[in-house]
């Protein structure tokens, strides 16, 4: 009884080139999502300093220029209609 069990492990055939590609590519494409999940979680330190100096600082007496409305020519004017009861 003992000889007919048969321990030996199964045969499992190689990967193929699209499977290692696979296999690989997902392996991948986790650790950048791992990377780019702990780019938000973690602040990142500002170890240089920036030069205020060469900055112009804003203050409130600067006066902002609005912004010149262009029309649009894609949208036509609504017809007005009756509604109907």
């Amino acid at each position: 009884m003992a000889a007919e069990l048969d321990f030996s492990p199964p045969e499992i055939p190689e990967p193929t080139f699209l499977e290692n590609v696979l296999r690989y590519g997902l392996f991948f494409g986790a650790i950048f999502q791992l990377i780019c999940v702990l780019a938000i979680i973690l602040p990142v330190s500002k170890s240089h300093k920036t030069d205020s100096d060469s900055f112009e600082p804003k203050n409130s007496e600067t006066v902002k220029k609005p912004k010149a409305t262009v029309p649009q020519i894609s949208k036509k004017p609504k017809k007005e209609t009756k509604k109907k009861r």
